[in-house]
């Protein structure tokens, strides 16, 4: 069976990858077909923009396909940035740049230190049906400033207590408990029961 990982973003792609290696599918990305443009995430929950990509996606490609949204919440932000993760301060804006808003904010409501948790809500696609949907979460906190360089997105301001680091700084431990790699596991032992 082939299956469209439904995201432009390669940093996930790599993610994706090999949590789907023993499942039974042959993997296509965006970048293996005619270009399809993005469509508007508009849901007011991961699960509802993941639903609403991977219906797109897989119409446009007339393909299995599977979509995830993902984000990070912090408690003491009411949960922002939640669903507006990767747009939050502006689509053009760096991380960088998103972590000196999050601080700033932090600071203005005394909430340094925040739990926080980072969520992947997935759903899988055929002509219009949804096969499956699931969703991943890691809790922790927001660490006293950006640390590591591994990971991508926030991860050098999500701190792991278990592990006692960013997950940027956990290396190759990051997929064992991150919200995606969860997520991705829970789908690859769907596929594998189809």
């Amino acid at each position: 069976m082939r299956l469209l990982i439904a995201t432009s973003n390669r940093d996930k792609v790599r993610e994706i990858t090999p949590l789907l290696q023993e499942a039974p599918v042959d993997l296509v990305t965006l970048d293996a077909l005619p270009p399809i443009a993005a469509p508007e995430e508009t849901g007011t929950t991961f699960e509802e923009n993941a639903r609403a990509k991977a219906l797109y996606y897989s119409a446009a490609a007339g393909m299995i396909a599977v979509a995830e949204d993902s984000g990070l919440e912090i408690d003491g932000l009411g949960g922002v940035p939640g669903v507006e993760s990767a747009r939050f301060g502006g689509v053009e804006m760096s991380y960088p740049d998103r972590f000196t808003l999050l601080y700033d904010a932090l600071r203005a409501k005394n909430a340094n230190g925040s739990s926080a948790r980072f969520v992947c809500a997935l759903a899988l696609v055929d002509r219009g049906r949804i096969l499956f949907e699931t969703r991943g979460t890691v809790e922790g906190h927001i660490a006293p400033a950006p640390q590591g360089t591994g990971g991508f997105g926030y991860d050098p301001i999500f701190f792991y207590p278990p592990f006692n680091c960013t997950l940027a700084e956990a290396g190759d431990r990051k997929s064992s408990v991150s919200h995606r790699g969860k997520a991705f596991r829970s789908l690859a032992e769907f596929l594998k029961r189809r």
